[in-house]
């Protein structure tokens, strides 16, 4: 069967398929072409977005508790179809199929999350200054949801915005990668399914847009979508952020991550050696939190970055769906181009390892390692693929300093048995980064905690612990339960 077929059969199972339109999607495993997809006009993203606006306002009126009940039939559903989503996730980006697998269980358990903080949409009681008043917050659902995914994490993203939003009483309008869209229509048709059976959701709750970049606009400029959450490259990020905040709507940018770890001297190595190279390998070097840039230290960095040296070139690379890959392509022909700019420039100021292609159909490529006398040219940027930067370090205070000397700030790791080296990479001085870890890698984050980062990643948290508050808009009552009418800060107003 080709993978064409094998596409076709899993959305057919999900109960979602194809078509015909104008946008080719092809898997990265072979460069074949899977099928093809209609694309969205603007007009049709417009409209879209208007029947969203309509699902929101009976939508925002049903209780909390009752909204979380269609998000754990989401749940069900993607628990019946794990296998199917996880294999065409693989299939369509060329993630390994555990990595496919992985990525719905993430799903899985945002959904979960989400059903438990139905219940848990809490505000807060607030003394008042007069007497005879009482304060309070309260959180009221926000709006429409515009969710921008790309193509690395095709579903898992859409999940972590859309449980929320949906618990919090919004609608949802996703524009996912055009590199992905059919993930995007197999998680739509399991959605349809939820709501099917839920039987009180409004029709169109959750509307699908696939497109490029008008598309893209159409969704960024509408102004009845109150909250645009974008996940993609900070150019995007640039792009998206000014336009919504032109019209004085919200975004949620998760953006890039020139990520770094430091191996400590104290460090147990073995540890180490796999945390780096999972997070330096994993997904072909394709996450935002991707492991970029490593600090070791002298008296540990000869026999860790032999270790390191020997990893990469044992690594298994190959057809992501076979037993025992531990990469697969990188998504497409640019991506190679893009790594090979960066190794053509790093071989003008350190020691390149790797980095070759692999003859083989498809795009796939040594992992590079290239080892640095110092933090400058293209260490200094993102490169969305296996290239790991390795420089020596001496004092900690100046590895922190390196970890911080970059335009981004998502994610961050050091590796230390040292008690006092790992509080002071997590305190206030330490890592700038949204996510700094200790002896874990930089990839891998847990929905139970905010995901995101600072400085040119966007600001933006997803996810866990209290993003949700992003979905909704706060509101401060003030309930005045006496006969007289006193006014804040003693001001006299009598008539």
């Amino acid at each position: 069967m080709t993978l064409g077929e094998q596409a076709a059969t899993l959305l057919g199972r999900m109960g979602a398929r194809m078509g015909h339109g104008d946008l080719a999607c092809t898997s990265p495993i072979d460069g074949s072409t899977l099928g093809t997809v209609a694309q969205a006009s603007p007009a049709e993203v417009n409209d879209a977005i208007a029947a969203a606006h309509r699902a929101f306002l009976a939508w925002r009126s049903v209780p909390a508790p009752h909204r979380g009940e269609l998000v754990r039939l989401l749940c069900e559903e993607l628990r019946a179809h794990k296998d199917d989503l996880g294999r065409l996730v693989s299939i369509e980006v060329g993630k390994v199929l555990s990595e496919g697998l992985g990525e719905v269980q993430e799903m899985i358990d945002i959904c979960d999350f989400a059903v438990g903080l139905s219940r848990q949409l809490h505000g807060l009681t607030i003394v008042s200054e007069r007497s005879e008043h009482r304060m309070m917050e309260q959180w009221h659902p926000l709006g429409v949801v515009g969710i921008i995914t790309a193509f690395n994490f095709p579903v898992a993203v859409w999940a972590w915005n859309a449980a929320l939003a949906l618990v919090c009483g919004n609608a949802l309008v996703w524009k996912p990668s055009e590199k992905a869209p059919l993930c995007a229509l197999a998680v739509q048709a399991l959605f349809e399914r939820a709501a099917a059976r839920f039987g009180e959701a409004p029709d169109g709750l959750s509307k699908l847009v696939v497109g490029a970049r008008e598309a893209g606009k159409a969704l960024v400029d509408n102004p009845r979508v109150a909250l645009v959450s974008a996940t993609g490259s900070v150019a995007m990020g640039r792009a998206v952020g000014p336009r919504v905040a032109a019209r004085f709507g919200r975004s949620l940018l998760e953006l890039g991550g020139n990520n770094a770890a430091i191996v400590a001297p104290s460090a147990d190595l073995d540890l180490a050696l796999r945390g780096v190279a999972f997070a330096a390998m994993g997904t072909a070097g394709q996450r935002c939190t991707t492991l970029r840039r490593l600090f070791v230290h002298d008296w540990v960095y000869d026999p860790f970055v032999a270790r390191l040296k020997a990893a990469y070139t044992s690594v298994t690379i190959g057809d992501p769906l076979e037993p025992g890959t531990l990469l697969g392509p990188l998504i497409d022909e640019g991506a190679f181009a893009a790594m090979q700019r960066a190794l053509d420039e790093a071989r003008n100021l350190g020691i390149v390892h790797g980095g070759k292609r692999v003859a083989r159909a498809g795009v796939y490529v040594r992992p590079a390692l290239v080892e640095m006398s110092e933090q400058v040219g293209p260490v200094l940027d993102e490169t969305f693929a296996p290239v790991l930067y390795v420089m020596r370090y001496t004092d900690l205070g100046s590895a922190i300093a390196l970890n911080n000397a970059v335009a981004q700030g998502l994610s961050s790791a050091i590796f230390t048995t040292d008690l006092r080296e790992a509080e002071q990479f997590v305190a206030a001085t330490g890592s700038d980064c949204g996510i700094a870890n200790v002896n874990i890698g930089t990839s891998g984050a847990e929905i139970g905690g905010a995901f995101g980062g600072e400085k040119e990643t966007g600001g933006g948290r997803e996810s866990g612990s209290d993003s949700w508050r992003a979905y909704m808009r706060r509101a401060t009552n003030t309930i005045n339960y006496g006969r007289s009418l006193p006014l804040a800060q003693g001001v006299s107003f009598e008539l």
